[in-house]
């Protein structure tokens, strides 16, 4: 049988660039050789894309070729240039290992759509949904699930600080991870906050802060046909979960721990379970998604946010959490590409 084709682009031009580098990193570990044909095509911070050997830490200086994505789905793949050259290598599917602004926003899936080529995923739709926190907390309300008070401040508006009840977070409505994110106690750090957030995004998302634990659920699937993961729990020592935001991270965080499974009762994880597949369902997601949300003490499930294509580093929560279900992340990607491929988990 021969070997799918498999384009693996990584890197971007988004803050959360080293983080997909690693997590490209991590896929091309776990691919099994037996089954992929992989190309790596690494986007540099400044946008140039590169054919390159893999996403090794010198991937930028290595041997790389200029190469674009073609729009034309005819070409269904990748226009190269070598030595003045002009070179053709096609593809069967494309794993977008990207995160945050211009890989899960939607911008990478339409030019995925106007190539034709099958990609792992969620659609333009529902990435674009996704990552606008505010209107995924419409559509999750509207399907019967809980969310934080909200206010949001376009670029150019302002916002009262004596209209709100403290403590509350304030973050970039669009962007990945915790970039820009600060938890505002008093009236007068508003200000500073909405424009520390505004270097990420123009619109500017302002939560009443809620009282309880960080959990998450990895969901990997389709329509009805969705796959949970174990839930994991945030255990945190001081501060807030800044995810991403480690010197570090390989060797932890300095106030929080990922619990996986999470250490609550066995009837409040089926209850997580069941509303993270509400919430994807409800957004329209596809392929995987992580759902984070907020269990209170009182058993209410409050949504924080989805990511999309969440981190697949060693250290992410994603893999782990499908990890501690029996799913290796081998395992993942061949399910990932299946759906990508069929529409269904084989």
């Amino acid at each position: 049988m021969a070997k799918l084709k498999l384009g693996i682009i990584f890197g971007g031009r988004s803050e959360e660039h080293p983080i997909s580098v690693k997590s490209a990193r991590e896929v091309a570990r776990n691919l099994d050789p037996e089954k992929y044909e992989p190309f790596y095509i690494g986007i540099t911070k400044s946008g140039s894309w590169k054919l390159c050997d893999g996403p090794d830490a010198e991937w930028e200086n290595g041997d790389c070729r200029p190469v674009v994505l073609s729009p034309d789905s005819d070409m269904h793949g990748l226009l190269t240039l070598e030595q003045g050259r002009y070179g053709t290598i096609r593809l069967d599917v494309v794993l977008p290992v990207l995160h945050g602004t211009l890989g899960e926003d939607g911008a990478m899936q339409g030019l995925l759509e106007l190539s034709g080529i099958p990609y792992v995923g969620c659609d333009v739709q529902s990435s674009a949904v996704s990552m606008d926190k505010s209107l995924a907390y419409v559509i999750a309300r509207s399907a019967g699930i809980t969310t934080p008070d909200f206010w949001t401040v376009t670029a150019d508006e302002t916002i009262d600080p004596a209209q709100l009840t403290y403590p509350v977070f304030v973050k970039p409505a669009r962007s990945g991870s915790s970039f820009g994110v600060t938890k505002v106690s008093r009236e007068e750090e508003l200000p500073s906050a909405v424009e520390s957030a505004r270097r990420y995004d123009s619109k500017v998302l302002i939560e009443k802060a809620v009282v309880g634990s960080e959990i998450g659920c990895a969901i990997l699937g389709n329509g009805t046909d969705l796959v949970a993961g174990e839930v994991d729990r945030i255990a945190l020592s001081h501060g807030f979960f800044r995810i991403h935001q480690e010197e570090t991270p390989e060797a932890g965080s300095d106030n929080s721990t990922a619990i996986v499974p999470a250490d609550i009762p066995e009837e409040s994880r089926l209850r997580v379970q069941e509303a993270a597949k509400t919430v994807y369902r409800a957004l329209g997601c596809s392929g995987l998604s992580r759902v984070d949300m907020f269990l209170k003490e009182d058993g209410e499930i409050v949504l924080n946010e989805v990511n999309t294509f969440p981190g697949m580093t060693s250290y992410s929560r994603y893999p782990r959490m499908m990890a501690a279900a029996g799913l290796p992340l081998s395992e993942v990607i061949d399910r990932m590409v299946s759906l990508a491929l069929t529409g269904k988990i084989r």
